[in-house]
C-alpha cells in the first residue's frame, strides 16, 4: 500500500535567495578525474577544446555549473603552483604521494584550469596550500592570478595570458585537522591568520578567504574558529567562510559498502546516514550565530556525497564508484538541507566531477566513452532553483528509519524564480513503498504544470557505457490538479520536479 505525504508551498512569500554556490563541484588529481576524465590532451582523438573533454564540458554547463574546486583535497596542501606553470615539457613530475603515489606530469596547472573554468563559465574555486606551502608561496600565486601589473603579471603574460582572471574564492588549506598537517584548532586559528593576511586584494578581485572548518561533528573545532578569526582584525577582515566535510559512509571507513548489490537495509544505510547532514548543518551553524549573529561568515560544505568501496579491479586509492537511483535521492537529500539553510550554507561542492566517490559522470579508460551518472539528472532537476527565492513548505510525511537513526519519507524544496515561476524538487527516500502527495499551492496558479521524475523499476540498476540512459528522467504522468491543489504518485527511491509557470 503507497504511503502518503502532504505538502503546503506559500508561493507568496519569498524568502533568501537560494544562491547557484550550493550547486558546485569539485575536481581533485586523484585517480582519473583529472587526468584521462576531464583532460585527455589537445592531441586525444576524443574530441576536445585546448585539452579538455568536449562531452563533458557540455554536460556540466548543462546543469549550469557555478564553481569548481581545485586542485584538491589532500592534493592541495602537497601541491606546489609554480609546477603548473610555463611549457607543459619542463614542467616537473612530482608523486602523488596522497592518492596511490602515481606520477604528476602537471600537464594541467593554473592556465589550464582556469581556461576549463572559462569554458563551463564558472567561477574556479582554488584551494591553496597552508600544510607544507609557506605565506610567501601563497601569496605569489594570488598574485600571479589577479595582480594586472607588475613582476608576476609579466611572467603570467610570458606563459600566456595577459589579462588577470580576477579570481575571488579562494580556500586558505585543507582538511588541516587531518591530511593538511593534522593540527589542532588554535594552531590553525593561528596559521590560518598569518596565511590569510597574504590572499591580498587586486583590482576587481576581493578575494572571499575560505577557511577549513570542521571534520564532521567537531563542534569545538568551529568554536575555536568563530572565536579567533571571524571577527576584523584591525581593518582585514579575515574569514569569509568556514568549511565542512561530510560523506555518506556505509559500513563506515573501516568497512565501507560497495555501490551495488544493495538490499532494503542497505538503501535505508544511506539515507539515514545522509540525513545526518541535516544535524551537522544545524549544530555548527547554531555556533556560528553566536559569534556572526548577520551570518557575514558562510558555511561551505566543499565536499560531501556517497563514499563506497572502490569497484572491483580499480586502484583503491582511485576511488572509482558506481551509482544508481540511491545515490540520485542521495544528493537530493542534500541539496534540499543546503537549500533549507542557505542563509548560512551559501557553498557546496559534491566530490567530484568524474571518475571518483559521486562523480557526474564517468568515462572509459584511456579516452573512451562517457556515461552520465544517475546524480547528474538532479543537478539537471535542481538547476531552477539557481539564485530563485526559497519558498516556506511544510511537509507532513512519515518518518523511516535505520536503528535509532530516522529520516523522512519526503523531503522538499520549492523556490520562485525571477519571472515568477515556481519550482518544485522532493524525493521519497523509501525503497519499498511510493508515496502520494497531496500538494497545495498556496499563491500561485497550478494549471500549468510540468513534471518529471528520475526513478528505476530496479533499484541497483548502473547506467553503463553500453546502456547509458537505463536510469533517467522521464515524464511524470498521473497528475491530477483540482484548484490549488495537485496530487502524483512518486515512486519508491525517486527524485521529482515540478515546474508551475
Amino acid at each position: 500500500m503507497n504511503h502518503r505525504a502532504q505538502l503546503h508551498i506559500a508561493a507568496d512569500q519569498p524568502g533568501p535567495v537560494i544562491s547557484r554556490h550550493l550547486f558546485g563541484h569539485f575536481a581533485e588529481h586523484l585517480g582519473r578525474c583529472i587526468y584521462d576524465g576531464l583532460w585527455v590532451g589537445e592531441d586525444s582523438p576524443v574530441p576536445n577544446v585546448r585539452g579538455w573533454r568536449s562531452d563533458l564540458v557540455a554536460a556540466l554547463r548543462a546543469i549550469k555549473i557555478p564553481n569548481l574546486r581545485w586542485p584538491g583535497g589532500c592534493y592541495a596542501d602537497d601541491y606546489y603552483w609554480r609546477d603548473g606553470i610555463g611549457p607543459r615539457q619542463q614542467r616537473p613530475r612530482r608523486v602523488n604521494a596522497h592518492w596511490g603515489g602515481v606520477l604528476d606530469d602537471n600537464a594541467v596547472g593554473t592556465h589550464e584550469f582556469l581556461d576549463l573554468c572559462e569554458q563551463l563559465g564558472c567561477a574556479p574555486y582554488i584551494a591553496l596550500n597552508l600544510g607544507s606551502g609557506s605565506p610567501r608561496e601563497m601569496r605569489e600565486w594570488v598574485e600571479y592570478v589577479n595582480a594586472p601589473a607588475g613582476t608576476l603579471a609579466e611572467e603570467r603574460a610570458a606563459n600566456g595570458r595577459k589579462a588577470p582572471w580576477s579570481v575571488t574564492l579562494w580556500g586558505v588549506g585543507n582538511e588541516n585537522w587531518g591530511c593538511g598537517g593534522h593540527m589542532r584548532p588554535e594552531y590553525y586559528a593561528d596559521e590560518y591568520r598569518r596565511y590569510a593576511t597574504y590572499v591580498q586584494d587586486y583590482p576587481g578581485a576581493k578575494p572571499l578567504r575560505m577557511a577549513c572548518g570542521p571534520n564532521e561533528d567537531d563542534y569545538n573545532w568551529t568554536e575555536v574558529m568563530m572565536r579567533e578569526c571571524a571577527k576584523p582584525l584591525y581593518g582585514f577582515d579575515p574569514m569569509n567562510g568556514l568549511s565542512l566535510h561530510y560523506y555518506t559512509l556505509p559500513g563506515g571507513w573501516a568497512n565501507k559498502a560497495p555501490a551495488t548489490p544493495f538490499d532494503h537495509s542497505g538503501w535505508n544505510e544511506v539515507m539515514a546516514r545522509g540525513w545526518r547532514m541535516d544535524e551537522l548543518v544545524r549544530q555548527h551553524s547554531a555556533i556560528m550565530d553566536r559569534s556572526d549573529p548577520e551570518k557575514k561568515v558562510a558555511l561551505l560544505v566543499d565536499e560531501w556525497g556517497a563514499w563506497y568501496d572502490v569497484e572491483a579491479g580499480t586502484n583503491p586509492r582511485f576511488l572509482y564508484q558506481q551509482q544508481t537511483v540511491r545515490d540520485a535521492v542521495l544528493a537530493a537529500l542534500n541539496l534540499n538541507i543546503f537549500i533549507a539553510n542557505c542563509e548560512r550554507v551559501r557553498f557546496a561542492n559534491l566530490a567530484q566531477v568524474v571518475n571518483v566517490l559521486q562523480s557526474i559522470a564517468l568515462t572509459e579508460p584511456d579516452g573512451g566513452r562517457m556515461v552520465l551518472t544517475p546524480t547528474w539528472d538532479v543537478f539537471k532537476l535542481y538547476a531552477g532553483h539557481h539564485e530563485s527565492r526559497r519558498l516556506p513548505v511544510q511537509v507532513v510525511t512519515e518518518q523511516l528509519a535505520l536503528a535509532d537513526m530516522k529520516f523522512p519519507q519526503v523531503s522538499a524544496t520549492a523556490s520562485l524564480t525571477a519571472d515568477g515561476a515556481v519550482n518544485v524538487t522532493l524525493c521519497n527516500t523509501d525503497p519499498a513503498h511510493a508515496v502520494e502527495i497531496a500538494l497545495t499551492l498556496a499563491g500561485h496558479s497550478a494549471d500549468q504544470l510540468s513534471a518529471h521524475v528520475l526513478s528505476s523499476p530496479e533499484l541497483t540498476t548502473c547506467n553503463t557505457f553500453d546502456q547509458p540512459r537505463a536510469v533517467t528522467t522521464h515524464e511524470l504522468t498521473g497528475i491530477k490538479i483540482s484548484g490549488h491543489v495537485v496530487t502524483a504518485t512518486i515512486p519508491a527511491g525517486a527524485v521529482a520536479s515540478l515546474h508551475f509557470a
